[in-house]
């Protein structure tokens, strides 16, 4: 089978190390691709949302399945493309359609939808430039902190919690009629704040059936103790271990089983990974946001305890028939620890050459993210630059595999956070 990823990150490489270990896979492409996806698959240097040159490369390299990483081209209809071209139609496609896509691709919608399913969730209203007063209004009704989110995708960024009325006030203005967000910001929607801890759900469907996949916890701040700016996500830990089977039955019956009803009662058709992000408020869970893919980092700790070939498991979601999969995981808890580049999530410098990758031991799976070859060097291309994925009988054990390898890489302005896990 002639599979091809399209995507850049370290959830592209992790997908492609892990289909790469299928006896049914003979040729696997990546579109982009970084240097460690080069190392196991060829990469094509084509845009994700290039739908045009996607299909001229499905047709000329006889590719049997695409699996679509990021949420881009999903919410811009990648997935309907493909259906609507007879010469690609029959081709399988994993990741939702775009009518089913908006559950990332507008806040309003999924919480509407969340709504409509009685899906626990905060109290929320959406407001646009022509009823900004209202939305001063309802800002005064709510007590602090203030949760303002841009409704588009804002690429990890558009989401602002805030002490002070005022300045909630002020950004609010700023977000509808100074566009801080561009076309992503002129829907918000404002929302009660949630105290609690978070974790995330990962959902595998068929559009019919569906099979959990592990918890995994992330950690979006730059700075330890889970301060400073918000980030693509520093690492991830799973499983999470405050998620007991008394919270992840509440989690299956309130959550997961009627987002998927809910999918097909609104028609929106999905064949791919559903990411629920949720937060634990006095033991109950309440979802804060959908993405209709991986995260990232989190596919680094959520594939590897897979135990299944995934092309089999994506074969059962092309075909509709995930419930004859039997999913087998991996007891062990496993971490990842992201490096990034020195100033992001601020502005950050690209082609700092990366050495001892090569001298990680086999106790852990180094992920590529913002990588690239030059002159047959590997040099920095991102923010986030790669990731250490080590297992463990617990986290703190495994983190510190991670961390022990991650001794052996350089670059200069090289950062990780050295606290993941301090939370729990």
């Amino acid at each position: 089978m002639n599979i091809l990823i399209l995507g850049a990150g370290g959830r592209e490489h992790t997908f492609a190390w892990k289909l790469k270990q299928s006896p049914k896979l003979n040729n696997l492409f990546v579109a982009p691709g970084n240097a460690g996806t080069a190392e196991i698959a060829k990469n094509i240097p084509i845009g994700v949302n290039d739908f045009e040159a996607i299909k001229e490369l499905v047709l000329s390299e006889a590719i049997n399945m695409v699996v679509v990483g990021p949420e881009d081209p999903l919410v811009n209809g990648v997935h309907d493309f493909f259906l609507n071209d007879a010469a690609i139609k029959h081709i399988p496609v994993i990741g939702p359609e775009k009518a089913a896509a908006e559950l990332e691709g507008s806040k309003d919608f999924a919480k509407q939808f969340m709504m409509r399913h009685n899906i626990p969730t905060a109290a929320y209203e959406s407001f646009t430039k022509d009823n900004l007063e209202e939305g001063y209004a309802f800002l005064e009704s709510l007590k602090a902190p203030y949760v303002l989110k841009a409704d588009g995708l804002a690429a990890g960024k558009g989401v602002l919690i805030l002490q002070d009325l005022q300045e909630a006030k002020d950004e609010l203005k700023e977000m509808l009629v100074g566009a801080k967000f561009g076309n992503a910001s002129t829907t918000v929607v404002i929302e009660e704040f949630l105290d609690g801890i978070e974790l995330s759900v990962f959902v595998l469907t068929d559009g019919e059936n569906y099979k959990v996949l592990p918890t995994a916890k992330d950690y979006k701040r730059i700075g330890e103790g889970d301060t400073g700016l918000n980030t693509g996500g520093m690492g991830a830990i799973s499983p999470v271990p405050f998620a007991d089977d008394v919270f992840m039955t509440k989690i299956h019956d309130r959550v997961v089983k009627p987002t998927v009803e809910g999918l097909k009662k609104d028609n929106l058709p999905y064949k791919g990974f559903i990411f629920i992000g949720l937060i634990k408020v006095a033991n109950e869970p309440l979802v804060i946001e959908y993405n209709v893919r991986m995260g990232d980092p989190e596919t680094e700790v959520v594939l590897p305890r897979v135990k299944n070939d995934l092309v089999e498991v994506f074969e059962a979601v092309a075909a509709q028939k995930l419930n004859e999969i039997d999913l087998q995981l991996d007891d062990r808890t496993a971490t990842t620890v992201m490096t990034v580049s020195g100033g992001y999530p601020e502005a950050y410098e690209k082609g700092k050459e990366i050495t001892g990758i090569e001298n990680v031991s086999n106790e852990s799976i180094v992920f590529q993210a913002g990588t690239t070859l030059k002159d047959g060097k590997v040099v920095t291309n991102g923010g986030r630059v790669l990731a250490v994925t080590s297992f463990g009988t617990n986290f703190k054990e495994a983190l510190k595999t991670s961390y022990k390898n991650l001794d052996n890489i350089a670059f200069e302005g090289v950062y990780y956070r050295k606290d993941l896990g301090f939370d729990l």
